[in-house]
């Protein structure tokens, strides 16, 4: 088991925790109250500021029910955050795009985490590949 340092925002930030069973991702709350206006752009604050193991990288992904119950979008569709991103001001923060009006409460839970090993190191060999051909991007069907 790893063991992450970590730095909240405040006391009115909620604790980290495991949903108990359903998952290994781990949910990110706003840390402030926040309006927008559809069409604008906010980094929202997630209250927290990490470091993570070396060789560990964090991704930071909206939740499920993140568009539907604040109309948001993360601009950069997955966030990464790398071990190197640790200083007592390096907050997290997810970046938003608001497709309508909508306000977000400090506590609320808008996007998840988990930490993951950094990929290894690879090296490109070049040549014809010899796979089965599935018939390119996009071939699979509509059902």
């Amino acid at each position: 088991m790893e063991t992450i340092q970590i730095q909240y925002l405040n006391d009115e930030i909620t604790r980290l925790d495991y949903i108990d069973g359903k998952s290994d991702w781990i949910d990110l709350r706003s840390a402030e109250d926040v309006e927008l206006k559809q069409g604008e752009f906010r980094l929202i604050h997630l209250g927290v500021a990490m470091k993570l193991p070396d060789g560990y990288e964090a991704h930071i992904v909206p939740r499920s029910s993140t568009f539907k119950n604040f109309g948001i979008i993360q601009t950069n569709h997955c966030g990464i955050i790398d071990c190197s991103y640790c200083g007592p001001n390096d907050w997290w923060r997810m970046p938003v795009y608001a497709v309508r009006d909508t306000k977000i409460s400090k506590n609320d839970r808008i996007c998840q985490f988990r930490i993951m090993k950094n990929q290894p190191s690879i090296v490109f060999e070049e040549g014809r590949l010899s796979g089965d051909d599935r018939g390119g991007f996009g071939s699979t069907g509509k059902a």
